[in-house]
C-alpha cells in the first residue's frame, strides 16, 4: 500500500480528477496550501502597489493506493496537471503500514477500497 501525495496548480485540479477517475481512482482528499518552490513566489500588483509575495496558493492531493494502482496513479496526476511551465508540482509515494476502514474494521488494502 502507498500514500501518493501531490502538489498541484488549482486551476489543474478538475483536469487531475478527471484522469484519475479515468484511471479508476475514485478516493481522494484534497486540500488548499501556501507553498512555493524553486520559482520562490511570485510578484504582483495589488491596488497599484508592487507586492512580493513568496506563498502561492497550491492543491495538495492525498490518495491512499494499492500497490498496483500506484503507477496508473502517477501518470493521470501528470497527465491532468501538467502544463510544461515551472510550478507543475510534486509528487511524492510514501509506503504505508497501515489503512483501518472505521466503519468495518477492516485493515490493509481491502480497507483502501
Amino acid at each position: 500500500m502507498k500514500l501518493v501525495i501531490a502538489i498541484i496548480q488549482p486551476s489543474r485540479l478538475e483536469d487531475v480528477k478527471e484522469e484519475l477517475y479515468r484511471a479508476d481512482v475514485n478516493l481522494i482528499t484534497v486540500s488548499e496550501v501556501l507553498g512555493h518552490g524553486r520559482q520562490k513566489g511570485v510578484t504582483e500588483i495589488y491596488r497599484g502597489a508592487r507586492e512580493h509575495g513568496n506563498l502561492l496558493r497550491k492543491v495538495r492531493l492525498e490518495i491512499a493506493v494499492n500497490d498496483n494502482f500506484v503507477e496508473p496513479t502517477i501518470k493521470a496526476i501528470i497527465k491532468g496537471a501538467k502544463t510544461g511551465e515551472t510550478g507543475d508540482g510534486k509528487i511524492f509515494v510514501l509506503s504505508m503500514t497501515e489503512c483501518v476502514r472505521i466503519r468495518t474494521e477492516e485493515r490493509g488494502g481491502i480497507a483502501i477500497g
